[in-house]
């Protein structure tokens, strides 16, 4: 009765884990190329609140895509819960609700260092010729409730001053507009944060924009105005960010939600959850399918290293088993199709299984988000280039000890299995 209450209890709690366990490693890892593809220099926010699964996907997927290498995200209860940074620009329909100044309520805004209020729709109002003739854009040509939307969205967040610019029209509408307002809050003392792109060519839009932003620092005496940060987003993929690298551009920043949390290339992952061991007792699924048959007993894995510090082997040994120590010879037998027995000299190696819950209560004091994304860049970076190909990647190897290789053919000759 023992045996088979353990059992039920672990069949309930195996649909659950393997629930968490499966959607962690697949946005984590969707995360993870996304930032190989984007290279290290881009920075990676995550936007797909909107497009996850569900209200607890969407705090899921920010949460998993932090920790696989996104740099923030635009949940704000994400920042909340987790301590992920969070950044935003503002929608397409707030600006699309402004019509005109009348709109903008208030007018004023503090300048950084002074006490008396400035009304910023004037100041913007007097700047507003001087940059469109800068630009060569013709006034008429400017949204003016796109204008006020802008004005009305600084004197909220002067220090935080990032818009949307593809509204109405980029290059003769929302450009200008933001230049017009952001050079209003830098003679107020402000440093505005810069511009999304969401829609056409982004890679040109982007180095048209820089050029305008370096325009306008020469001629307004602002030196850190041409280094503004260009965010772009527009149902980015994998595909898009490599397109990136092979285009000339200007982007600082990149803004990923469908095929971030989605997973569209991969939808699922192949993760199961099988009993190994009952009451001290190893245990076994065989079945028909070579690759179906799971690994009997408690267990221990090891990563070894090779000289150059990449991680090269996991190695799964039973938990009986002495601990592995560098400058042991072990024997091993190489997990996969047409793989053998193999002799390895540890040079260096690590305890990869940490146990935090055991028999229905916490027994390790879990590790922050900020622990799990720090362990988890780490890792990626002891894995050689080879393993992390985004096309056609080396598979890592994987082995076990010859007592636990003893102990799985043990079972195949006792049940009597053809797979041996």
């Amino acid at each position: 009765m023992d045996g088979y209450l353990l059992s039920q209890k672990a069949t309930m709690q195996r649909d659950r884990n393997s629930q968490l366990l499966l959607l962690s490693s697949l946005v984590a890892t969707n995360a993870a190329r996304f930032r190989i593809a984007a290279g290290p220099d881009k920075k990676l926010i995550e936007l797909g609140l909107r497009r996850a699964q569900g209200p607890d996907g969407g705090l899921s997927a920010s949460r998993y895509s932090y920790i696989g290498g996104f740099d923030k995200t635009s949940n704000v209860l994400a920042g909340k819960l987790y301590g992920i940074p969070v950044t935003g620009t503002v929608a397409h329909s707030f600006i699309s609700s402004f019509n005109s100044m009348v709109d903008v309520k208030p007018r004023t805004l503090k300048p950084a260092t002074e006490d008396k209020v400035v009304d910023l729709v004037s100041l913007c109002e007097n700047l507003l010729p001087y940059v469109c003739h800068l630009l060569k854009v013709p006034l008429e040509r400017l949204n003016q409730g796109e204008l006020a939307a802008f004005i009305s969205y600084a004197i909220s967040f002067p220090k935080n001053f990032l818009v949307l610019v593809d509204t109405y029209n980029v290059m003769w509408s929302g450009v200008p507009n933001f230049c017009t307002v952001a050079l209003a809050l830098a003679k107020l003392g402000y440093q505005a944060v810069g511009i999304r792109l969401d829609s056409g060519d982004l890679a040109q839009q982007s180095v048209v924009i820089r050029r305008i932003f370096q325009t306008c620092s020469i001629e307004f005496q602002f030196p850190w105005f041409m280094s503004l940060s260009i965010t772009v987003s527009n149902n980015i993929n994998e595909k898009s960010l490599l397109q990136f690298n092979q285009q000339e551009n200007s982007i600082d920043v990149i803004g990923v939600g469908t095929h971030l949390v989605t997973c569209p290339l991969q939808s699922s992952l192949g993760y199961v959850c099988k009993l190994v061991e009952l009451n001290g007792s190893p245990r076994i699924k065989l079945t028909e399918d070579t690759n179906k048959i799971t690994l009997p007993g408690r267990k221990t894995v090891y990563r070894l290293f090779d000289a150059s510090g990449h991680c090269f082997l996991d190695l799964l040994a039973l938990k009986d088993e002495p601990s592995l120590v560098v400058g042991q010879e072990v024997e091993c037998q190489m997990l996969g199709k047409g793989e053998g027995s193999v002799r390895i000299v540890v040079s260096r190696v690590e305890t990869m299984h940490q146990d935090y819950f055991r028999e229905a209560k916490i027994c390790s004091p879990l590790p922050s988000v900020m622990d799990v994304r720090e362990y988890s860049q780490c890792s990626l970076l002891m894995l050689g280039e080879e393993h992390k190909r985004l096309s056609k990647p080396k598979p890592y190897k994987v082995a076990i000890t010859e007592k636990l290789y003893r102990l799985l053919n043990n079972f195949k000759i006792a049940n009597g299995s053809s797979h041996i």
